[in-house]
């Protein structure tokens, strides 16, 4: 048995006796009052001041698998990295959750969340590693560690501090007091016993059992610039004392997790249910060959993009919860349920390879979305947007909300014929610009039949039926010898400057008789 240091020596690497004892940190943060099955997920993301399309991808999973379990969704903010923080990070953060709907419940029994205020339990758990040897100060500093890796490089060995190289390893206390007594500031070390001669299993929710060569490396545990925790020390404390059973994080992860394992058995903890997703990938548009979503290439990357230019959110939620549920799709189309929140989705359904983010299969996830809304809420959701992200045109747009309303009920009177060509609430008022004076682009080059145009003007009353307006279509056209869609388009683009549109008699009905009557005479 490896002997630790004294109380007085750990008071001195730390800077100051430890707050907590280990059985003090049990008591102050106890197991979870949660039904059996019961999932305690948590979304931990660095404040880098960007979210990225992966990263709610990525929270999703954790909401899902926390609200079908009856079970707790946390939030911890994984700050510890103050070289990479950005101000502002974590309010972008919160406000993409909060406008995809993925509520936190951050218990402050079980806080605080931020890793940057929960170093007096890091340190805590540092002490009882010094105290029993399975940590060590270490006193190496940046020029040594660039010797070493140097020097291992040369020989054709793996980099790191482990084994011969780990020089303060162990140190003696003389030694140690010494460079304390010389200012020296240490990190703490894992004092690692893995040989990667030696298989470790760890298992994966959705790639089952893995084996994976030992961890012999004696990793940072807390840093010496800082006194902050590594990402890996950090994460054992945290989801130990947060009680989190399942641990969602991207593949990048996975050869980290004989790490995490080795520090969950050394502490004799449960570790968590372990889940790693697949990278979201998209088709290439130049290559046409699937490679990861890029920052820097692909908008669509950033949450925000979504947001700025009005993607429905529930829209992008069913098409991720499409991505990672194998067979919700089928499961909807057959309607056994109605959303995604309705269905059960199973860790080992997860795709284990590149996720394909398709923008054209988004767009039909939002328009069958966009479809099923009731009137009143896309008029609230378009208008939502357009005071929100809109310029002026946009918010003109929405001003009248019960012409607005007119427009957007065109031909969703229907509910087995529902129009379906709106995307975005961004696109959407595009799509209704003409209905605008202001914003109508009346179309000079097609030809219009002005006898045709004259003779509708003549016959025109805005209070007709649908049937009654109609057979005056049909009479103009046998009258000049036309057909009846060629009045109906000269009609058509007169009134909206395109060839396409929905329903022509509902056009009419909305626009009013003097907007009607306006623009025709205008188009001869």
């Amino acid at each position: 048995m490896r002997t630790g240091l004294s109380e007085d020596l750990i008071a001195r690497v730390l800077g100051g006796l430890p707050k907590y004892t280990i059985a003090e940190l049990e008591k102050k943060f106890p197991p979870r009052n949660l039904p059996d099955g019961a999932m305690v997920t948590r979304f931990a993301p660095s404040p880098t001041g960007f979210m990225h399309i992966g990263n709610l991808y990525g929270a999703l999973i954790d909401y899902k698998l926390a609200q079908q379990s009856n079970g707790v969704f946390m939030l911890r903010i994984e700050d510890t990295d103050t070289k990479r923080e950005v101000a502002g990070a974590v309010d972008v953060v919160k406000n993409a959750m909060h406008r995809f709907g993925l509520e936190y419940n951050n218990d402050e029994k079980y806080g605080p969340y931020y890793q940057s205020q929960r170093k007096e339990i890091y340190r805590s758990v540092a002490a009882e590693l010094l105290r029993s040897g399975r940590a060590y100060p270490c006193f190496l500093t940046a020029e040594d560690m660039e010797r070493i890796r140097g020097e291992q490089s040369s020989a054709g060995f793996a980099t790191g501090i482990y084994g011969e190289f780990a020089r303060d390893r162990d140190i003696a206390a003389e030694d140690i007091i010494r460079h304390l007594d010389n200012g020296d500031v240490p990190s703490i070390r894992l004092y690692s016993t893995g040989d990667p001669a030696r298989r470790i299993f760890c298992k994966d929710a959705v790639r089952g059992s893995i084996g994976f060569p030992e961890n012999n490396e004696d990793l940072v545990l807390i840093k010496s610039n800082d006194g902050l925790p590594t990402y890996h020390f950090a994460h054992l404390v945290d989801d130990h004392f947060m009680r989190t059973t399942h641990v969602v994080r991207g593949e990048e992860w996975l050869p980290s997790l004989p790490l995490h394992y080795q520090l969950f058995r050394m502490m004799g903890w449960q570790p968590p249910v372990y889940i790693h997703t697949a990278t979201l990938d998209k088709i290439d548009g130049d290559t046409g060959k699937q490679r990861k979503m890029s920052k820097r290439k692909d908008p669509e990357c950033n949450v925000a993009f979504f947001l700025n230019e009005g993607w429905p959110v529930g829209a992008v939620i069913e098409y991720l919860g499409n991505i990672l549920a194998s067979g919700y799709e089928e499961a909807k189309l057959k309607g056994a349920v109605k959303n995604f929140w309705e269905y059960e989705m199973k860790p080992k359904k997860i795709p284990m390879s590149g996720a394909l983010f398709d923008m054209k299969k988004l767009e039909w996830w939002a328009k069958e979305y966009i479809g099923s809304m009731a009137v009143s809420d896309l008029v609230k959701s378009v208008t939502d947007w357009a005071n929100e992200y809109g310029d002026d045109k946009q918010k003109m747009q929405v001003a009248d909300q019960n012409y607005l309303t007119a427009v957007l009920a065109i031909e969703r009177d229907n509910p087995k014929r529902v129009r379906k060509d709106f995307i975005t609430w961004k696109q959407t008022l595009e799509i209704v610009e003409f209905f605008w004076d202001d914003l109508f682009v009346p179309n000079a080059e097609y030809k219009y039949n002005a006898d045709v145009l004259n003779a509708f003007l003549d016959t025109f009353n805005i209070a007709d039926d649908k049937d009654t307006w109609w057979n005056k279509i049909v009479e103009i056209a046998q009258r000049f010898g036309v057909k009846n869609g060629d009045v109906a388009m000269n009609l058509r683009v007169a009134l909206s400057g395109r060839t396409n549109t929905p329903d022509l008699y509902s056009i009419i009905q909305v626009m009013g008789a003097d907007r009607v009557i306006k623009r025709i005479k205008a188009a001869k």
